[in-house]
C-alpha cells in the first residue's frame, strides 16, 4: 500500500511538472505565433479609426506596426468599444490595449502600462501660413481663442501679456474665428485639434504639447516580459526617428 501511494504521488508530481512546463506566458505565445494582437476602439481620429475601405488606420496603428517590426511579429488589431477594452484584455481577447488610453491611477490598478508613448496635452494651433507663432512662448501680445471652462482656458488665463483671450462655448467656433483672422491662435487639447486639422488643412499645430496627459499601452498584470519587450521596442522606434516620422504625418 505504501509503495502504491508513493507511486501515485510521484506520478502526480510528474504530471504537475509537465503541466507547468507546458504553460506559456503571453510573450512566449506571441513569439511562437509570430503575431501580436492589440485591442483598440477604432472611432477616435486621428489615433485609430476606420477608413473608406474598412481598414483601421491612425497614429496608434502606425506606431503599433513599427513596434511589431522591431519585435519581428505581425500586428493584428481587434476593434472593441472603449469601455470593453480592459475586460477584453483580462479575458484574453488580445495581448495589449493601444487606444489613446490615458494613464490614470484607477486604470493602473487594473492593468500595467508601458512607458508613455504620447502626450495629449494642450497645444497651440494657427493658420497654415502663420510663421510668426512657433510655440506657446510666442502668444505674448496675441489674441488667443479657447473653449470656456477647459484646461486650455485655465492655462491661457495663467499666461501673462496676452493681448486678448476669447472664450467660446464650442471649440469649432474658435477655429472659425481663427480662419477669419479674428484671433491669432487657438489653444486646445491635441487630439481634438489634430482631428480638426485632418479635414481642415488650412490650420496647423505649432510646437509640442505644453501640458501633460500621457497615453500608454496596457498589458495584463503579470505579463512583465511582454511589457519589457514593448518598452524596449518603443524606445528603439523613438531613437531611430520612426516615431517622429509617424508623428509628423498625423500632427503636422
Amino acid at each position: 500500500m505504501k509503495k502504491l501511494v508513493l507511486s501515485i504521488l510521484v506520478l502526480t508530481l510528474a504530471f504537475a511538472v509537465v503541466g507547468c512546463g507546458g504553460e506559456q506566458d503571453t510573450w512566449e505565445q506571441i513569439q511562437d505565433e509570430e503575431k501580436l494582437t492589440i485591442g483598440m476602439s477604432a472611432d477616435y481620429k486621428p489615433f485609430e479609426y476606420t477608413d473608406e475601405d474598412g481598414q483601421i488606420i491612425g497614429f496608434d496603428v502606425d506606431i503599433a506596426k513599427a513596434i511589431g517590426e522591431k519585435l519581428g511579429v505581425e500586428v493584428e488589431f481587434v476593434d472593441t468599444a472603449f469601455d470593453g477594452l480592459i475586460p477584453g484584455l483580462k479575458s484574453g481577447k488580445y495581448d495589449l490595449i493601444m487606444s489613446a488610453m490615458t494613464i490614470t491611477e484607477k486604470r493602473a490598478k487594473a492593468v500595467d502600462f508601458t512607458d508613455p508613448y504620447f502626450n495629449a496635452g494642450q497645444v497651440v494651433a494657427v493658420t497654415a501660413d502663420n510663421d510668426n507663432i512657433q510655440s506657446v512662448e510666442d502668444l505674448e501680445g496675441k489674441k488667443v481663442g479657447t473653449q470656456l471652462g477647459t484646461t486650455g482656458d485655465l492655462k491661457v488665463s495663467e499666461m501673462e501679456n496676452i493681448e486678448q483671450i476669447k472664450r467660446y462655448e464650442k471649440i469649432p467656433q474658435a477655429f472659425i474665428d481663427l480662419n477669419n483672422g479674428r484671433i491669432d491662435a487657438v489653444v486646445n487639447d491635441l487630439p481634438v485639434t489634430a482631428a480638426y486639422i485632418l479635414t481642415n488643412p488650412e490650420v496647423k499645430i505649432v510646437g509640442k504639447p505644453f501640458t501633460t496627459e500621457n497615453y500608454g499601452i496596457a498589458a495584463r498584470p503579470g505579463d512583465e516580459q511582454l511589457l519589457t519587450e514593448i518598452n524596449t521596442a518603443l524606445q528603439e522606434v523613438k531613437e531611430d526617428g520612426t516615431y517622429d516620422e509617424v508623428y509628423n504625418s498625423w500632427f503636422k
